[in-house]
């Protein structure tokens, strides 16, 4: 990555054949998840697609120039005045474009269909994998990066099971498309897919090639309460539904810092909430954040800066408080030292604005409008920093 919006990368995808795996042979169990997924849907024919560099095993590469969006978030990017997002004085809905083909054109209707299909055969898959060792210590192991392969979800890579063609491709390889409602589109109909992250897509073989020997893999967590969408739940907290889909892929931090305002008895956080896996790592800081720059309880300053660009770091920020958050999240995108879109590899910020459809659960914390999000995010892509919506 550079700065000035020029941002050159290059993006290493594999054409694993499964006539003749290329695994190493002390780690043969990783084919498993390749097989299990050859199943799927393969239109890999796609003109983007690159010529192979000789004596590399298949090895394939192809160099980008800036942050590629799909051609759904290229469309409302474009579209978001005369979709309404504009405004901040009213709520305008954002599952219209998933459920009326006369909010956009044919055309985009049609593709938000064919990734919706897409995206729910990806989470079955997802759902699927077999979860593989720890990737970094193979590398560290072997010093090469041969193993990144088994993170695979398909034998063709990721984006093999998305015949749609409608991921996004970013510093951290694909990722999903930046649409609205800012959750997952099932939640338009089903209220209950209100907290899912399985709108969220990671390419974990491409993270897995920027991993160096050295790297220390960080999660900075602001707003970490363990226990805020309720204790008796069913399903895991989504921080720690995040934590456990990147173990599955090979992704274990080193290091998990939790910035929480909320007073909670750190006998209750490390006995009862957190679990056991991720005791050795975990750091509970039971106080606020500042957004002040400099100071000592912004992470950005004192945490995120005390690591360099080979390190693999994760920030989340949901604290519910605009006049906080809105300022740390805009120093990401402007970038005073130049430093941050060198860091982060994954950001995730829930940024409550106003939308119909998340006003019943954001109220008066609403601030702003889409279209304040999505150049936040949208910019946030193309210097380097992909960013997700956060439930």
């Amino acid at each position: 990555m550079q700065a000035n919006f020029m941002i050159y990368f290059t993006i290493v995808i594999y054409n694993f054949h499964l006539q003749n795996p290329t695994a190493l042979n002390e780690h043969d169990l990783f084919s498993s998840n390749l097989v299990m997924n050859s199943s799927a849907t393969d239109n890999t024919d796609d003109p983007n697609h690159i010529t192979s560099v000789a004596n590399k095993e298949d090895l394939t590469v192809k160099k980008y120039q800036e942050y590629i969006p799909s051609i759904v978030e290229n469309y409302l990017m474009e579209n978001l005045d005369n979709l309404g997002y504009n405004t901040n004085t009213s709520n305008p809905s954002g599952c219209k474009i998933w459920q009326d083909q006369t909010a956009t054109t044919p055309a985009i209707h049609s593709l938000l269909a064919s990734y919706s299909a897409d995206l729910k055969n990806y989470t079955g898959i997802i759902k699927k994998f077999k979860q593989i060792p720890d990737l970094l210590k193979i590398i560290q192991k072997t010093n090469s990066h041969d193993i990144c392969h088994t993170a695979r979800p398909h034998p063709h890579g990721i984006k093999a099971l998305f015949p749609s063609n409608q991921l996004s491709l970013s510093d951290s390889g694909y990722v999903e498309p930046l649409t609205t409602p800012m959750r997952h589109h099932d939640f338009c109909t089903h209220g209950r897919r209100l907290m899912t992250l399985e709108y969220l897509v990671h390419d974990f073989e491409a993270m897995c090639r920027k991993l160096k020997p050295t790297s220390k893999r960080i999660l900075i967590d602001m707003g970490a309460s363990l226990s805020f969408h309720g204790e008796n739940t069913k399903s895991p907290q989504p921080i720690v539904e995040l934590l456990n889909l990147y173990k599955k892929f090979g992704f274990k931090f080193d290091h998990i810092y939790g910035f929480e305002v909320t007073f909670t008895d750190p006998k209750e956080v490390y006995e009862n909430l957190l679990p056991e896996e991720y005791l050795p790592n975990y750091h509970w800081i039971n106080v606020g954040v500042n957004s002040a720059k400099g100071h000592k309880l912004n992470p950005l300053h004192s945490i995120l800066k005390s690591f360099d660009e080979d390190d693999f770091i994760v920030v989340k920020l949901d604290i519910d408080t605009g006049s906080i958050e809105v300022p740390l999240a805009t120093q990401l995108l402007e970038d005073e030292d130049g430093i941050y879109h060198k860091l982060i590899d994954h950001f995730y910020f829930e940024h409550h604005v106003h939308i119909k459809e998340l006003a019943p659960y954001w109220v008066d914390t609403m601030q702003g409008s889409i279209k304040n999000t999505f150049d936040l995010f949208y910019g946030l892509r193309k210097m380097g920093i992909p960013a997700h919506f956060w439930p």
